[in-house]
């Protein structure tokens, strides 16, 4: 397990118990995995360089 899973697992383990959110031992792993993809896709979003012309939202509605 690489470093970042390790860490990522802590983190799922934390939040699982804060939530009181039971995790069945055998879809630990694909929760893991898909916090890993998201980090991923949120680097990418937070990464996205704005025009200094465009302001961020501060809320987003439907």
């Amino acid at each position: 397990m690489s470093e970042q899973q390790v860490e990522v697992k802590i983190y799922v383990e934390q939040m699982a118990k804060l939530l009181d959110l039971p995790i069945p031992p055998e879809c630990e792993q694909g929760v893991i995995d898909n916090f890993i993809r998201m980090q991923a896709i949120a680097a990418l979003v937070n990464e996205f360089p704005l025009p200094d012309h465009v302001e961020t939202a501060p809320l987003f509605q439907a």
